[in-house]
């Protein structure tokens, strides 16, 4: 299986996150990209570095306001006095409708819904490189690929069309389905990580061309809190477009494929000839986030499950925190592809 990933991918360095009004180290730290690397080859995967597509397929995702907002923040940040050196946010509109501040400060709290999404002088970079990783394993797909994995850092799930959140910056699944849709396919999203992923349902939710399926904890009291609960079907042209399967803290393997028995069929059902699967590690029952009961196992049978679709896979990394079966979790699941579509 052939692999991308950038090396400048590693130098966003977030230092910062609060939970529970404490500051805390942030956890989407650099060596993830280190343990996934060597996870995915173990599982003898090839890698190489990405092709640049340039700014327009991230721009068909997100807007041009937000991109250059990213592309100048921390510079402008760094003009305000007694600035910290990491952009996070202090106040937040009440809706997206209210007025668009001119303010650094203001538009910080537009473009980020949280502080787990803090802005340092290398994140643009990182985050170009890391959608550029996931359109070309998408170029791949298209060209007839069976598999590609995308081993994009920072990750994406969390990524509105103008809003940053949940260590997210660009939402390089979304990026690649439209890709994809763009090359005449008819994509469908699949989100595994323990996080719903809003940004993804955001981006799409009024629309009919992209499915969009998401198994997560349940976010009644659980992160993203405000999105990923099932009676979120999508709206408009979009109404039936959207599934959403959350599950209760500590869901073990079992009910964890009963619920992707459901989203394959919803699926099938939409006809889609490729799948993006938003591939979070963080079900895992050892991970940081404690929020399912995954085992490594698990990994290896849900990769095998999506794999036997019969469709080609396009995987895009998203969560997955530093913890001693980080790697062996990315070697099962790939390891599982190669199973289940054998």
């Amino acid at each position: 299986m052939k692999a991308y990933l950038d090396a400048r991918q590693g130098a966003h360095d977030p230092h910062y996150a609060m939970a529970n009004g404490a500051q805390i180290p942030n956890r989407e730290v650099p060596a993830r990209i280190g343990i996934l690397r060597a996870g995915a080859k173990a599982a003898g995967v090839t890698f190489a570095d990405p092709r640049d597509h340039g700014l327009g397929p991230v721009a068909a995702i997100h807007t041009a306001e937000y991109i250059a907002f990213l592309r100048s923040i921390h510079a402008r940040w760094q003009r305000m006095d007694g600035a910290g050196e990491e952009v996070i946010p202090n106040v937040h509109p009440a809706r997206r409708t209210d007025g668009y501040p001119k303010s650094a400060v203001g538009q910080a709290g537009w473009h980020q819904a949280d502080t787990a999404c803090p802005i340092g002088a290398q994140t643009w970079g990182s985050a170009y490189w890391s959608a550029q990783t996931a359109l070309s394993g998408a170029a791949d797909v298209a060209d007839g690929a069976r598999a590609v994995y995308a081993l994009c850092r920072p990750p994406g799930h969390h990524a509105f069309a103008d809003l940053a959140g949940g260590f997210c910056f660009l939402n390089n699944s979304a990026i690649a389905a439209e890709a994809l849709r763009a090359r005449g396919l008819r994509p469908a999203i699949l989100d595994v990580d323990v996080h719903h992923g809003n940004g993804t349902q955001g981006i799409f939710y009024a629309r009919a061309d992209v499915l969009t399926v998401s198994i997560h904890a349940d976010p009644a009291r659980f992160y993203p809190f405000f999105w990923g609960h099932a009676q979120e079907r999508g709206e408009g042209p979009g109404l039936g477009a959207n599934l959403n399967l959350p599950l209760a803290r500590g869901t073990d393997d079992a009910r964890f494929m009963a619920a992707l028995s459901v989203a394959l069929d919803r699926i099938d059902a939409f006809g889609a000839d490729v799948v993006v699967v938003a591939l979070g590690l963080d079900a895992h029952v050892d991970d940081p986030f404690q929020g399912l009961a995954v085992t490594t196992d698990g990994f290896r049978s849900m990769a095998a499950a999506i794999a036997g679709l019969g469709r080609p896979l396009l995987m895009v990394q998203e969560g997955g925190y530093v913890s001693d079966a980080l790697g062996d979790n990315l070697t099962a699941f790939l390891s599982g592809v190669e199973e289940g579509a054998a």
